[in-house]
């Protein structure tokens, strides 16, 4: 670490949470550093050669609703350093067996009617809170305690939202449409008979029809290079390379900020941290890991359903019966046989991830927390469920299971990706109850990473809100 003059603000962490935060603070004019453990910055936002040389390959996150519509972003010019959104003709793709398929699209019409007698009551669902959706996410991605925008807004979405998405499903008859919205909500990683797992599906449905399922064009490492940029812009500074293993090991600085795991803080802060807060960051709980695949496939995914080749997403899983069958599997600790696979073809909406005809594939499956065997037959047999021939067209590959997640970022403890379980009780009080989530407790320190509201995802809220906190400190 170089020997810098003291700084109004450091930042732990060069996640898009950490980097969120940063920016939110140096825009208010104060000065900032970001102090990364890796060699390269972005977290769960880095693009790299996995399989073949030109082939990009998103590492961790790879399609971004939450990112257009983020409450924090859109106040960002990300464009003007060189964030551009990119849009597949289908957003989302649900194959089932017999070649049948349902499809999700930007236009709430255009899906409407590809959902045949169902149509209408996705309309019910999804009409009025796309509609509003920009504005509800002002909401939806803050802190649970807080005075609402549009309280009558809010309170419809919630009303749906802290419902089983089981329940939610029978709002359909057909299989098509209920797979539909069982692959969206199945992003919550739990059991999709508990409470408050419609919250996912309502919210990722509502996004798209508002804003669609983009991806960054060049990797989603664009979007770590916009923010950086963005940042640099306004005085900031990024340092690689550096392991902060105590509070002690900070240059001099007046606020302090970490994109961290709350058991990670605890060992950091050691001692300076009070009892109570210590006792809930031991507290916090990792829920189920990722197990991914990456496959460079010359000619693309031979999908049955046509229309699956023209998708950003793909859920690969089946009915919503079989997916929230294979989600209790994970739940209860065993890796399931025909697990939920979450495919991302980015280079349907983004040419440039490809050379030539041989295109990058992201996939991944849910599996248990800390799972040391290999899914990757089982998740390339569920795809070959409604992609026969695949694996001949398979030119690369390269697997990724919990260690290897938990090693690329050390925030994602036993392979969870979501840096913190989704139940019904921690997703609305992560990482503790409290009236400011993003305090430690210790004066001017606080938490930033995804264990913080509004929890997973590409919108750099977690950091927004963070540095809220800290400005509020700053400005007295």
């Amino acid at each position: 670490m170089s020997d810098a003059s003291p700084v109004d603000a450091v930042i732990v962490g060069a996640g898009p949470n950490g980097l969120a935060a940063a920016v939110a603070i140096a825009r208010e004019g104060y000065s900032v550093t970001v102090l990364e453990a890796a060699p390269t910055i972005g977290g769960g936002t880095r693009t790299e050669e996995l399989t073949i040389p030109g082939l990009l390959h998103d590492v961790c996150s790879a399609v971004h609703p939450f990112g257009v519509v983020s409450p924090f972003f859109s106040t960002l010019p990300l464009a003007d350093h060189g964030l551009v959104w990119c849009h597949a003709p289908v957003d989302v793709a649900h194959p089932l067996d017999g070649g049948r398929v349902a499809v999700m699209v930007r236009s709430l019409d255009d899906t409407v009617a590809g959902l045949g007698s169902d149509g209408p009551a996705w309309r019910r669902t999804f009409g009025r809170l796309a509609s509003g959706f920009p504005e509800l996410a002002g909401d939806i991605m803050r802190p649970i305690i807080h005075v609402p925008d549009d309280p009558l807004r809010l309170a419809r979405f919630g009303a749906t939202a802290l419902r089983p998405a089981s329940l939610v499903a029978r709002r359909w008859k057909r299989e098509e449409t209920r797979g539909l919205f069982g692959g969206i909500a199945a992003h919550v990683i739990h059991p999709l008979g508990r409470p408050t797992t419609a919250a996912p599906g309502l919210a990722l449905a509502a996004a798209c029809h508002a804003v669609g399922w983009p991806v960054a064009r060049g990797g989603s490492r664009t979007i770590t290079d916009a923010l950086a940029s963005l940042l640099r812009h306004h005085g900031g500074t990024i340092e690689t390379g550096v392991r902060v293993g105590s509070l002690a090991e900070l240059p001099p600085h007046r606020v302090a900020l970490f994109d961290v795991t709350p058991r990670a803080f605890v060992r950091i802060a050691g001692d300076a941290i009070p009892r109570r807060v210590r006792r809930a960051y031991l507290r916090y709980r990792h829920g189920p890991a990722a197990f991914k695949v990456d496959l460079a496939v010359e000619g693309g995914v031979p999908w049955t359903a046509e229309s699956a080749r023209r998708a950003g997403t793909v859920h690969v899983g089946g009915t919503f019966e079989q997916i929230a069958t294979a989600e209790r599997e994970v739940h209860a600790g065993r890796v399931p046989a025909r697990p939920f696979v979450l495919v991302a073809q980015q280079h349907v909406a983004d040419p440039t991830r490809s050379r030539g005809d041989v295109h990058p594939i992201w996939a991944y499956a849910h599996v248990p927390n800390g799972y040391a065997g290999d899914a990757s037959e089982a998740i390339l047999d569920q795809v070959e469920r409604f992609a026969p021939g695949l694996r001949e067209r398979v030119v690369g590959r390269r697997v990724m299971g919990p260690a290897a997640f938990e090693s690329y970022n050390a925030n994602y403890i036993g392979g969870d990706i979501s840096t913190g379980a989704n139940d019904s009780l921690q997703i609305v009080m992560r990482p503790r109850l409290a009236l400011d989530p993003y305090a430690t407790g210790i004066r001017g320190v606080f938490l930033c990473s995804a264990a913080t509201p509004p929890g997973a995802g590409v919108h750099g809220m977690c950091g927004a809100g963070a540095a809220t906190s800290a400005l509020r400190l700053l400005e007295r």
